[in-house]
């Protein structure tokens, strides 16, 4: 069970440092957000509705700016 929580530790590490890379790329928010939500869309993280990923990318969004 340990070998588990350290690897979802590691892939939640993964999916923030990609995030965090994609929001301080040199393009425009809303170009950002959408790569954001395509690269969550790979990875497998899709939720039912695009509110819900918005509301992950807000929260990913305000995670990084603090």
């Amino acid at each position: 069970m340990k070998n588990f929580n350290i690897f979802l530790a590691v892939i939640g590490g993964v999916v923030i440092g990609a995030a965090a890379g994609l929001l301080f790329a040199p393009e425009k928010g809303e170009t950002t957000r959408e790569n954001i939500k395509s690269f969550l869309r790979k990875k497998g993280i899709c939720p039912a509705s695009d509110e819900k990923l918005d509301a992950i990318v807000d929260e990913i969004e305000l995670e990084l700016k603090k």
